[in-house]
């Protein structure tokens, strides 16, 4: 593990701290919600599972609610939840923007793990395309969509917070 130098000396050369404990990506749809996790290191996402979205939004965020509590008891535990904020091309939001806020809002009334809204724009497209270079039956391709674009959604806010991140960046988890 590499310290912060004292100021006034040239730093030596350091690694990237990473995250020490998952993320769970979500792609809240009209009919399924996809989910995604990273590795423990919050460098890679990767399709996990898709759930039936039933019931009003507090219900909803229940059902997740549970995930995210079996999830957290894990040992690699879950440090964020990342839920893809859809809008028009534009940036312009729509309905179905109105509907992800309110289901944040109510995720956040049942976990107490930091919740992030991820710009999810053309991430089902990213992921069909993805998913067809391994799969040509389009049928099999549309089971897993929702999953894969979870796992879009996951990555595009990875590798947002990776490159916030400077080479001396220590992890807030390890002493100083």
């Amino acid at each position: 593990m590499f310290r912060a130098e004292p100021q006034g000396q040239r730093p030596a050369p350091t690694l990237i701290q990473s995250w020490t404990v998952r993320a769970l990506g979500i792609d809240y749809g009209n009919r399924r919600i996809g989910l995604a996790l990273s590795d423990a290191t919050g460098l890679l996402a990767r399709p996990w599972k898709k759930i039936r979205r039933e019931g009003n939004p507090g219900q909803v965020a229940a059902a997740l609610g549970a995930e995210i509590a079996a999830l957290s008891a894990e040992d690699d535990g879950l440090g964020a939840i990342v839920l893809g904020l859809p809008r028009r091309l534009n940036g312009e939001e729509h309905e179905q923007t109105r509907a992800v806020r309110v289901v944040a809002e109510e995720i956040r009334k049942v976990t107490s793990v930091p919740l992030h809204l991820q710009d999810e724009r053309l991430s089902s497209h990213e992921a069909d395309q993805q998913l067809a270079r391994r799969e040509k039956d389009w049928r099999k391709r549309k089971a897993a969509l929702d999953a894969a674009a979870a796992a879009v959604i996951l990555q595009d806010y990875l590798d947002h917070q990776h490159s916030l991140r400077t080479p001396g960046d220590i992890d807030p988890g390890e002493p100083a």
